[in-house]
């Protein structure tokens, strides 16, 4: 119990503070809205976390998408451009952290030379999809 409250400390205390104990902990992001913007909310029901790593070849697309489910992002190789419609188009590459566009139409294209891989993170719930193709 005590080793949880100090690592839940020590996540919350931010990177300065981290960085000097130990194990290190660096902060990828902190956020309360979307790289569009938006706020978002966690679905109702039983919490469900899945992680994944989305691999994609070259000019691969994932095709018109949404999020049901709040969706951190990490870029572990390659760069990936996302169409979001109205809301514009970012790219993303190695290194790069985010909050997906949450229940936004968007489409991702690897636009880099070589494959992409993204370290995706849902923060869900049981019976709710974390993706809905369209």
């Amino acid at each position: 119990m005590r080793t949880a409250f100090l690592l839940s400390a020590l996540l919350l205390a931010g990177p300065a503070f981290a960085k000097d104990t130990y194990p290190p902990v660096e902060t990828l992001l902190s956020s309360k809205e979307t790289v569009i913007g938006q706020d978002f909310t966690y679905p109702e029901g039983d919490a469900k976390i899945t992680a994944a790593i989305v691999t994609m070849q070259p000019g691969a697309s994932t095709g018109w998408h949404v999020h049901d489910a709040p969706l951190f992002a990490y870029i572990l190789e390659g760069e990936i451009t996302v169409d979001y419609g109205p809301d514009g188009k970012n790219t993303y590459r190695e290194g790069d952290s985010l909050i997906e566009a949450f229940e936004t139409r968007h489409n991702g294209t690897n636009t880099g030379d070589g494959i992409v891989r993204i370290l995706a993170v849902f923060a869900g719930a049981e019976n709710t999809p974390n993706t809905v193709s369209e």
